[in-house]
C-alpha cells in the first residue's frame, strides 16, 4: 500500500463509481432526482468518502472504523440501485452492471479491512 491515498485502488474504485452513478442521476427529471437521486448520490459518494477520511486517520482501528462505514454505504447504494431499477429509472443491464462494480468494491475493501486487522495485530 502506497502512502498516498490517490495509490489505494479500493479508493479509486469507488470514486470513478461515485462518478458513473453522477453521470447517471443528472439526467433524470426533477423529481427523481429529488428522491432516489440524491439518496443514490450520497451513498455511493460516502463509499469513497469514508475510505478518503480512514485513510487521513492516524490510527488503523479508526481507519477499520471508516472502512465499515464504507461498507454500511455500498449496501445503501446497492438498496437505492434496486429501487431505481424497480422504478424503471435505471435498465436491467445499467443496474447489473453497477451491481457487479458494487460487488468487486465490496470484495475488494473486504481485504483491504483485512489487511488493516493485520497492521492493528502487528501495532498491539
Amino acid at each position: 500500500m502506497g502512502n498516498r491515498l490517490e495509490d489505494l485502488e479500493i479508493y479509486s474504485l469507488s470514486q470513478e463509481f461515485g462518478e458513473k452513478i453522477w453521470a447517471i442521476v443528472i439526467k433524470w427529471d426533477y423529481f427523481a432526482k429529488d428522491t432516489i437521486g440524491k439518496q443514490i448520490v450520497r451513498s455511493a459518494d460516502s463509499i469513497g468518502a469514508n475510505i478518503a477520511e480512514g485513510f487521513g486517520r492516524f490510527h488503523y482501528k479508526e481507519n477499520k472504523n471508516f472502512c465499515y462505514f464504507s461498507r454500511g454505504s455500498i449496501l445503501e447504494t446497492k438498496a437505492w440501485l434496486t429501487k431505481a431499477k424497480i422504478r424503471n429509472l435505471i435498465d436491467e443491464d445499467q443496474h447489473d452492471s453497477l451491481m457487479n462494480q458494487l460487488e468487486t468494491i465490496h470484495l475488494k475493501l473486504n481485504a483491504y479491512i483485512k489487511f488493516i486487522g493485520k497492521k492493528i495485530a502487528t501495532n498491539d
